[in-house]
This record gives structure tokens, C-alpha cells and sequence, in this order.
């Protein structure tokens, strides 16, 4: 139960993490070129919105960043598969006849 909703979340955060990295431009632009629009016509403002995105890209960065860790720590307390499998009986090896 654990594990699935850590992995849901884990995908959620990863999938919002790209989608933020892509509405991001590189320092030549603003995020209003990226929308079709310019100057006046951005939504925020051309300074708000990149640093609504940078927050937006530093929380998403550390919670996929929890959901990793977390992951591997619940799935490390799990035993595995070699200890939950039932030793198999051995025999005697066969008496070589004479």
C-alpha cells in the first residue's frame, strides 16, 4: 500500500517536474515568447513568471528527490526474494555401487 502511493507520487512529481523544466526558456528569452505572446502580453509579468517556474522546478526537484530516497529505503526493509523463497530439501548424494 505504501509502496504504490510512494510510486504514484513519485511518477506525479516527475511528470511536473519535466513539464516545468520545458516551460522554462534559456536566458536569451522570456517565458512570454514561449506562449506566442510579448512584452506586455505575458500572463506575470516577464521577471514573475521565470521565477514562479525556478520555485516551482526547486520544490519539485526535492520532493522527487524524497520520493526516491523514500522508495528505496521502503523497498531495502523489504526482505528479498532469495530470503522469502523455501530452502529446497537436499538429499543424501547416491551411494556409488560396488
Amino acid at each position: 500500500m505504501l509502496f504504490t502511493l510512494l510510486v504514484i507520487l513519485h511518477v506525479l512529481f516527475g511528470v511536473f517536474l519535466i513539464a516545468v523544466v520545458l516551460l522554462q526558456t534559456g536566458k536569451a528569452g522570456s517565458i512570454a515568447d514561449v506562449f506566442g505572446g510579448g512584452g506586455s502580453m505575458a500572463a506575470f509579468g516577464a521577471r514573475g513568471a521565470a521565477t514562479l517556474l525556478t520555485r516551482a522546478t526547486s520544490v519539485a526537484a526535492v520532493f522527487f528527490m524524497i520520493t526516491s530516497l523514500a522508495l528505496s529505503i521502503v523497498k531495502t526493509s523489504d526482505r528479498s526474494l532469495m530470503e522469502k523463497a523455501a530452502p529446497a530439501k537436499q538429499q543424501a548424494p547416491a551411494q556409488p555401487k560396488k
